[in-house]
């Protein structure tokens, strides 16, 4: 079957295949910004992102076949020109997020923060779609790039949307949040250009096959400095410690929807910049990066899950776990063996799905009750039990429980860990997965165990993405089970899956085949 799949996939132009995820989003924002009425705006990204999904799929089942897919914009040859490369990494990171995108996409419409009648709300339904098609253009065009300069443009694609997204139906205090989030990622873009400068300046090329070569012949020291900026900007992006202090304070302010996606795509990207250019530009500085990454993986894994533990409010709760997870990436990363940085790739696919899928279930939480504040609600399982599971599944995923999917990527990153005696960290590993477990523990306890509390309309209805308590549509249920299926599905698919990863793992750090289709 895959054969036969595979074989389709063949008939479509790499061209094709490669440039569809970042250009078809952009023309359904274009069209959607034209054509203003609500089932309309509806519809463009309904029909752009499964479209989208099965050209991610076709171009995974290519790259895993024939081997990384490149394609010169314009037909100039690189390094000159603008060069897009789908390798195993990036095609499935592709497919993942655009399978997220869909699936909160859903779960948006039946929030209604797209959709309801008055006024404000109705200039909010104008921006919503099209934002939303250019966030996902944005990732994608962030997974797919070949270059260091459009690494920049795609990230300054997806913030923009981002900065959109995220004080939609916001009110005063909660604009003054997002603020923290929109000038961090203005310093982090000035800085990322600055480091570009200094890359072309040392070495007259920002093509990043090219950079292979070219960085060889750098002086170490100078190398080795642009490696560590490299990792300071992207660790910005990342929320890697001691850099995330503005995730925990931006990201609760931001509709359910818009909180969820950023949480399970925005920091990954970040981290996948790391490992793209940790491998394929500076190999030869692991000996230093590697230390480097190791230590800094090791704080966030400590102080994300300490500040999860000390917070009063699910989302607070979340968004520090978020900080935390990264570094169980980051920790794979750093070992730079293939089973470390499979275990890499695996955790990075189930973070993006779980971490989703827990800020849905937060929005049920908040639309059912009228508060995520831990002091202010219980007894939520005796309401609906359904609500019980869906936040019960990806908890126990994300502290590690068997046969979760976090379990298993958990399980390969301590492998990896052990085979190459890096105890400290395997220890240290162990120990925040027991603490997100109490994490988890002190949301159920809280907000689900017990007696009935009363519902509680939100305190301030300015900042309040709803206002008071509604009753919680089917289709934000039917799309918070759909991704809860999707993270069931990895721990199902474990082995192709965990195989597909080791294959990513040992293109990224041979990087020959990469190289090869970029520069010929």
């Amino acid at each position: 079957m895959t054969d036969v799949l595979t074989g389709l996939a063949r008939t479509v132009p790499a061209g094709v295949l490669v440039g569809l995820p970042v250009l078809l989003p952009l023309l359904g924002a274009a069209l959607a910004l034209l054509l203003r009425r609500a089932g309309t705006q509806r519809a463009i990204p309904l029909l752009v992102l499964p479209v989208m999904a099965l050209d991610a799929a076709a171009l995974l089942l290519r790259a895993d076949a024939d081997g990384p897919l490149a394609v010169q914009a314009g037909n100039w040859d690189a390094p000159f020109g603008i060069s897009l490369v789908a390798d195993r990494l990036s095609s499935l990171l592709t497919l993942v997020s655009v399978i997220v995108l869909m699936v909160v996409l859903v779960y948006a419409i039946g929030q209604g923060v797209a959709d309801a009648a008055d006024e404000r709300s109705d200039r909010v339904r104008v921006v919503f779609h099209p934002a939303y098609l250019v966030l996902a253009s944005g990732v994608s065009f962030s997974f797919l790039t070949g270059d260091l300069f459009n690494l920049f443009v795609a990230f300054e694609v997806m913030l923009t949307a981002s900065y959109v997204l995220i004080t939609l139906q916001a009110g005063p205090s909660a604009v003054r949040s997002a603020m923290t989030y929109i000038v961090v990622s203005l310093l982090a873009s000035v800085l990322f250009v600055t480091v570009i400068g200094l890359v072309y300046a040392a070495t007259g090329t920002v093509n990043m096959a090219d950079l292979r070569g070219a960085l060889a012949e750098v002086p170490g020291g100078v190398r080795l400095s642009l490696a560590l900026l490299l990792i300071v900007v992207f660790g910005i992006k990342a929320a890697l410690f001691p850099l995330y202090f503005w995730l925990p304070d931006s990201y609760p302010v931001a509709p359910a929807p818009v909180t969820a996606v950023f949480a399970g795509l925005l920091t990954k990207v970040g981290v996948y910049a790391i490992i793209r250019t940790q491998t394929l530009i500076f190999p030869d500085d692991t000996a230093v990066t590697g230390p480097v990454l190791l230590v800094l993986a090791g704080a966030t894994l400590l102080v994300g899950i300490l500040g999860a533990i000390a917070q009063n409010e699910i989302k607070r709760v979340l968004s520090f776990t978020i900080v935390s997870h990264i570094g169980f990436i980051v920790m794979g990363l750093a070992f730079f063996t293939v089973a470390g940085v499979a275990g890499a790739v695996l955790y990075m696919v189930h973070h993006i799905v779980i971490q989703t899928t827990l800020f849905c279930v937060e929005g049920l939480i908040e639309r059912r009750t009228g508060t995520s504040r831990l002091d202010r609600i219980s007894g939520l399982t005796h309401r609906s039990a359904l609500l019980g599971v869906l936040f019960a599944l990806p908890a126990l995923s994300l502290a590690g429980i068997p046969p979760f999917s976090g379990f298993l990527a958990k399980l390969a990153l301590l492998q990896a860990g052990s085979a190459v005696g890096s105890w400290v960290i395997v220890g240290l590993a162990v120990l925040v997965s027991l603490l997100t477990l109490y994490s988890m523990a002190l949301i159920w306890g809280s907000a689900f165990w017990g007696s009935p509390s009363d519902v509680v309309p939100d305190e301030d209805p300015e900042d309040a993405v709803q206002v008071g308590v509604r009753t919680v549509p089917a289709t934000m249920t039917a799309a918070t089970a759909a991704v809860v299926l999707v993270g069931l599905a990895i721990p199902v698919l474990g082995g192709p899956l965990y195989a597909l990863c080791l294959r990513a793992a040992a293109d990224l750090l041979a990087a020959g085949p990469y190289v090869e289709a970029v520069l010929g």
